[in-house]
């Protein structure tokens, strides 16, 4: 009989989120517990909540509710940026047993044997410096070959409609040799790909005296990595010796994400944002001179508040112009607490030209998406295939990340292949 205790973690939200689940997961079967599906009754839960958007919020307490209905005997405990920045709504769900901030400040909750109603039980998170190592590494399925690595957290742009700094603290890292230490760690558990994540990964270096470059100069030093992405960077921390390395080096890949936000200089002021549409033009345009079939992703926000009809036309004629991989498209959502939110309600855009908006934003991203995969079609590129999918496929991705399937081999798996697009 198996007398053990079961957890699932459940993550909503972005890659540092899910690296974070994954360290808490592996810090549980430390502990002695079994993992399981999040669809069983568990005797402990975690939930690593997003609060990016009002809707995030919700589907934040959703699965609160969901493993509550599942087991409502489970030891509830409820982690990140929701956490952090409205505690008061989640600890009055019944059946939550602890709260566990995102590690910036003392707004943590101690697992304890039971819940004391009403009260937080504060303790610290994270090292001296509020920051949690975090990495993933193939935890949810035992095939995957790509590991999220955390190098950064918190944020000090504080632009007008994002609560990141409120939930996640100043920017902050961890010194270069940890890092490296870590992806050695990750290296030896077989995996080939490390995603480097954080909040505004490109400002890693500020607390230390470093740099991203450094950082990746190091990085490209430890065995057994073949391959590194870069997950979101700021456009005007997207410097030209980061570009240029990519080009000419293997192991960082031709994919980059860079948040836009709007195309019209008027509403990056009102937003705060740190660049305008020229420098982000010149970014792109350097990529796409060295690197022609670079995966460009690119963050846009339909519905600022302001925002005129000429403004967004302004956005999607310079989506048009420099033709991106693909877009994240996010409907404005007004954050309490943020400087949007004391806008004048006059400034608001209606939901439903915020809703027109982003569905054509949304039909532009599949249009550009799919002109990107035509125009690799007959190049050799190389897979990296991650595990298996289903009807007898695997699937890998491309330097450029681009999706590939291919008839099941599981000695193919997590080898890099190289192929002909078809």
């Amino acid at each position: 009989m198996n007398d053990k205790k079961t957890c699932a973690v459940i993550t909503l939200g972005c890659k540092l989120n899910y690296a974070e689940s994954a360290t808490i997961a592996r810090d549980l079967l430390l502990k002695g517990y079994e993992r399981i599906g999040p669809a069983r009754a568990a005797d402990l839960y975690v939930i690593n909540t997003c609060s990016v958007t009002e809707h995030a919020d919700k589907k934040s307490r959703q699965a609160i509710r969901k493993v509550l209905r599942t087991n409502p005997d489970a030891y509830v405990i409820v982690t990140g940026c929701s956490v952090q920045l409205r505690p008061e709504d989640l600890w009055n769900i019944p059946g939550v047993g602890a709260l566990l901030g995102t590690g910036f400040r003392d707004r943590v909750v101690h697992v304890s044997e039971s819940k004391v109603p009403g009260t937080l039980l504060l303790e610290p998170c994270g090292d001296r410096d509020g920051f949690f190592q975090a990495y993933s590494a193939g935890e949810d399925d035992g095939e995957r070959t790509r590991s999220f690595l955390k190098v950064q957290d918190g944020c000090d742009y504080c632009c007008a409609y994002c609560t990141v700094p409120l939930a996640r603290g100043r920017s902050r890292n961890i010194p270069i040799a940890a890092v490296v230490r870590q992806a050695a760690e990750i290296a030896s558990k077989g995996v080939r790909e490390i995603v480097l994540t954080g909040v505004n990964t490109g400002d890693f270096g500020k607390t230390t005296g470093e740099s991203f470059a450094d950082l990746l100069r190091a990085l490209a030093e430890v065995p057994g990595i073949d391959r590194y992405r870069i997950s979101s960077i700021e456009p005007n921390l997207l410097t030209g010796e980061i570009i240029e390395m990519t080009a000419a080096g293997k192991r960082f890949l031709p994919h980059f994400h860079i948040p836009l936000q709007s195309g019209s200089d008027r509403v990056l002021k009102k937003m705060g944002r740190r660049y305008d549409t020229a420098l982000f033009v010149q970014k792109v345009r350097h990529i796409r001179t060295l690197m022609p079939y670079a995966f460009i992703g690119v963050d846009v926000i339909a519905g600022f508040p302001g925002e005129t009809e000429a403004d967004f036309t302004d956005t999607y004629n310079l989506l048009e112009e420099l033709r991106p991989s693909f877009l994240h498209v996010f409907p404005f959502s007004l954050r309490p607490g943020t400087r949007a939110a004391a806008f004048p309600v006059t400034e608001r855009v209606r939901d439903s030209v915020i809703t027109r908006r982003t569905q054509l934003l949304g039909r532009l991203s599949d249009r550009l998406h799919n002109e990107f995969i035509l125009a690799n079609k007959g190049r050799r590129e190389e897979v990296l295939f991650e595990g298996k999918t289903g009807k007898g496929k695997m699937h890998g991705y491309t330097r450029n990340y681009i999706r590939v399937e291919r008839p099941y081999d599981p000695s193919l798996i997590n080898t890099i292949v190289e192929i002909i697009l078809d």
